[in-house]
């Protein structure tokens, strides 16, 4: 497979952690990946996918409006390109964050119900069925945000108490969950390089 670029927004969050899930997944795929971090603007359009990870969303959507990345990542997804958002970071791309503090990037037509699954202490892990994935996914929840509202174009692909938990629409997937914080590269391979693959 050809070599790709691919970009971690790295103004919080699980940084390293996805840049070693995209490793993993980049081996098993067969791809030659060069994986950046991103701190800066002028980056994220010479990257053929996105990681955005997950952290406080009201930080993070100012650190990317401050920083110009924001404005980067909405034409990033509007030219079709995969992108993988984490826990704050599917608050961020969505439409409605139901806070006026989270400036989002509306990327993915969801409206979101914020630490909809309790405090940190309320932390959990499940096994989900998730579409794509032939077995169950083990998920991380951490002050989980869930999907409280999805427009016509955005496919649930799991879902944990009645709850959707992982989405997507066009080349956006989004989880409530960190799949970085596992062994399993899976969503990270459904996310960004199977996308890259059916794209290509």
């Amino acid at each position: 497979m050809s070599a790709v670029r691919i970009g971690v927004v790295a103004v919080q969050g699980n940084v390293s952690e996805h840049v070693t899930a995209i490793e993993r997944a980049a081996t098993a795929t067969g791809h030659e990946a060069e994986v950046i971090e991103i701190r800066d603007s002028g980056v994220v359009p010479d990257c053929d996918a996105i990681a955005l990870p997950g952290g406080e969303s009201t930080t993070i959507s100012q650190l990317l409006a401050r920083e110009g990345i924001d404005e980067e990542l909405v034409a990033h997804a509007e030219a079709d390109k995969p992108i993988l958002a984490t826990c704050a970071g599917l608050i961020v791309a969505s439409r409605d964050a139901n806070d006026d503090r989270v400036e989002t990037l509306d990327i993915l037509d969801i409206a979101v119900d914020r630490n909809a699954f309790g405090r940190q202490v309320d932390s959990f892990e499940a096994g989900l069925d998730v579409q794509g994935l032939d077995d169950p996914f083990h998920a991380v929840f951490i002050r989980a945000p869930a999907v409280a509202d999805i427009g016509p174009d955005v496919d649930v692909l799991a879902t944990w108490d009645d709850r959707p938990v992982a989405v997507r629409e066009g080349p956006v997937l989004a989880t409530a969950f960190h799949p970085e914080l596992t062994d399993d590269h899976r969503i990270h391979r459904l996310a960004l390089f199977d996308r890259l693959a059916a794209e290509a």
